[in-house]
């Protein structure tokens, strides 16, 4: 075989490979840290519930409520829960807090009333997430079921 087909093979592959590599690159999604260093904290927009505004309106069924205040800093370890200090049953009223669920005191895999939060539900931010005024990163065409849809929404 001539060193010709060879050459031009070889020329036609690199520049695809070059030309796939530059397109991959500008499909790629930014990062949620966009160019912040992993050293510092991104500042990121709140949305706040002012008084008396009541919960964020649910998506679907069983949807967890969403966080309506910042949860940075908050210690949440096996020693310590610092949502427990507002939303916990003693101090919700005082704290004008939500009230933790009492499905929260049931032991999941025996059914049984606990007298304190079950462990499996202990760290709240794997299931609630604060809510933050953000641009979407990529297109979303959720719609919940009509039974929870709001007038207006798309």
């Amino acid at each position: 075989m001539s060193k010709a087909p060879i050459t031009l093979l070889t020329v036609l592959a690199a520049a695809a490979l070059a030309l796939s590599t530059n397109l991959l690159a500008q499909d790629r999604p930014q990062s949620l840290r966009g160019a912040t260093p992993l050293t510092e904290i991104p500042k990121v927009g709140l949305h706040q519930r002012g008084p008396n505004q009541g919960p964020i309106p649910r998506n679907y069924v069983q949807q967890p409520p969403l966080v309506p205040h910042k949860i940075e800093g908050y210690q949440i370890d096996m020693n310590f829960n610092k949502c427990m200090d507002c939303h916990g049953w003693s101090k919700a009223k005082e704290a004008d807090a939500t009230k933790v669920s009492l499905t929260h005191f049931r032991d999941q895999a025996s059914g049984a009333e606990l007298a304190n939060i079950s462990p499996a539900r202990f760290f709240c931010n794997q299931c609630h997430v604060p809510q933050v005024a953000a641009k979407p990163l990529v297109g979303n065409s959720f719609k919940p079921i009509g039974a929870l849809a709001r007038p207006g929404r798309k």
